[in-house]
């Protein structure tokens, strides 16, 4: 319907600041738009990638339809096998508290693929940055505070 106008390759840092304030103001959707802008002139910017993902997950309790393939796709784009591990972590951790804050219907399990990806994270983790651990640490302490428990999985194989 309209073409839309390309950012100006200078102007990326700009946008950058920008887009990351439009999140700190709890405004992830016009924070996804930029980044959208950015990655359009500059595919594999991997600030705008990390941030996508940030972006697209804040918007996960707010009841929008944002689907874990598209993030996804943003992720794989993300070059640091720690980051991407690390991102994909940051996925699951927010979906979980999405899912716990409306019904907590799978939110163990979420937590749990968070804390996975953490723990995968914190292996090949560079010298001195412990976030995969606090990160973990953080889920392991909801899953404590709400009492929550893996599902009960009825058994519908016959054999």
């Amino acid at each position: 319907m309209f073409d839309l106008k390309p950012l100006h390759l200078d102007a990326i840092p700009a946008a950058l600041e920008k887009a990351n304030r439009y999140r700190l103001l709890n405004e992830p959707g016009a924070a996804e738009s930029i980044y959208l802008d950015i990655l359009e002139v500059d595919p594999q910017n991997q600030e705008a990638l990390k941030n996508i993902v940030l972006a697209m997950s804040d918007r996960f309790g707010k009841d929008y339809a944002i689907g874990d393939a598209r993030i996804t796709e943003y992720i794989t784009r993300i070059k640091s096998d720690y980051e991407r591990t690390y991102y994909t972590g940051i996925m699951y951790e927010r979906r979980a508290k999405a899912a716990l804050a409306k019904n907590g219907i799978g939110a163990y399990e979420l937590f749990r693929q968070a804390m996975d990806c953490f723990e995968t994270a914190e292996a090949m983790r560079p010298a001195g940055n412990d976030d995969a651990i606090l990160r973990w640490n953080g889920c392991a302490r909801v899953i404590t505070r709400n009492n929550l428990q893996p599902r009960d999985m009825p058994n519908d194989f016959i054999e």
